[in-house]
């Protein structure tokens, strides 16, 4: 078992790591180790992790009194604390805001999908959790849904948080995945459409795993098909609404619950810029050389209206 002191070179050293990989920038970031049932040691506000030395590192009870030290404790300590509280089994906590995995959550697409193998089988799908007003009460309570289930969430504009049964490390490790996973799903979603894993494939992937089905499904799913429900249909995603609407990539249909066909051609669609390029969802080029041109743009809406119509008449049923 480390001792305390080691504890805190294992706080200063992935603090290091996550300054290093631009996970965090000027004084972001926290990190903290529960040493004891009633003693947790975490970073301190203010400070910057990638130059973290011994005495940036204070002690907290489990209510977040300060019982050693001479700086502040985070001010995101309380979601730590929550954390802890809620799961008996976490033994470290690190938030940070990786760039790739914040600026999803700023277009609002989701990463709580079936996609990359080693994912599926570690984390299960990565939950986003609301918007919350940074150092307030709100953070906390935005992640208890998620945390009870998850070791790795995002935060709405905020970053992540991500925690481990072993150590700190892993924590890190952790949160370096999720930033890797955001950043294929980038680069996929710039070349086409995500393809998501299929129910065999994730079905074989929980049972060598032993990872437990709430991880997959729940109040996440987006619907991407990987676990046995109807996937919808792309270039269309699921919004989790309760009115279930259908919106192209980045549209926000209107309150009602409705959604136009003709919204959904006219204005989720865009033209590329250039007269020899026919209609696209907007990221994609539907170019002359893919065999879309001007000249097929009327049998394109033709197709989009089917498959919306096909698409609302389904979730009516």
């Amino acid at each position: 078992m480390k001792s305390e002191i080691d504890l805190k070179k294992d706080i200063i050293e992935v603090g290091k790591m996550l300054h290093s990989h631009g996970y965090i920038a000027a004084t972001d970031g926290n990190i903290s180790i529960r040493i004891s049932q009633n003693r947790i040691i975490t970073t301190a506000s203010g400070v910057s992790k990638g130059y973290l030395k011994e005495e940036h590192i204070v002690t907290v009870d489990a209510d977040g009194n300060l019982l050693s030290g001479r700086h502040k404790p985070s001010s995101e300590l309380k979601m730590h604390l929550v954390a802890y509280k809620m799961r008996p089994d976490i033994k470290a906590i690190v938030h940070a805001h990786p760039p790739t995995c914040t600026a999803f959550t700023i277009a609002g697409v989701s990463l709580a999908k079936c996609v990359l193998p080693e994912v599926v089988m570690t984390l299960g799908v990565i939950p986003t959790a609301d918007y919350a007003t940074p150092t307030t009460g709100e953070v906390p309570d935005s992640i208890r849904d998620f945390i009870s289930r998850y070791d790795a969430v995002l935060l709405d504009r905020h970053g992540a948080i991500t925690v481990s049964q072993k150590d700190v490390y892993d924590a890190y490790y952790k949160l370096e995945k999720i930033e890797h996973t955001a950043e294929v799903t980038l680069k996929a979603r710039q070349l086409g459409q995500i393809k998501t894993l299929t129910e065999e494939q994730v079905g074989k992937l929980t049972y060598i795993s032993g990872i437990a089905a709430e991880k997959l499904c729940g109040s996440t799913c987006v619907n991407c098909g990987a676990c046995g429900k109807r996937a919808v249909s792309s270039p269309y995603e699921n919004t989790g609404t309760q009115s279930e609407s259908l919106r192209c990539k980045g549209e926000d249909p209107s309150n009602s619950g409705e959604f136009s066909v003709q919204r959904a051609v006219s204005s989720s669609y865009e033209k590329a810029g250039s007269e020899s390029v026919g209609l696209g969802c907007k990221g994609e080029d539907f170019s002359t050389n893919s065999g879309f041109g001007r000249n097929n743009t009327e049998s394109l809406k033709a197709a989009i209206r089917r498959e919306v119509l096909a698409e609302l008449k389904m979730l009516a049923e």
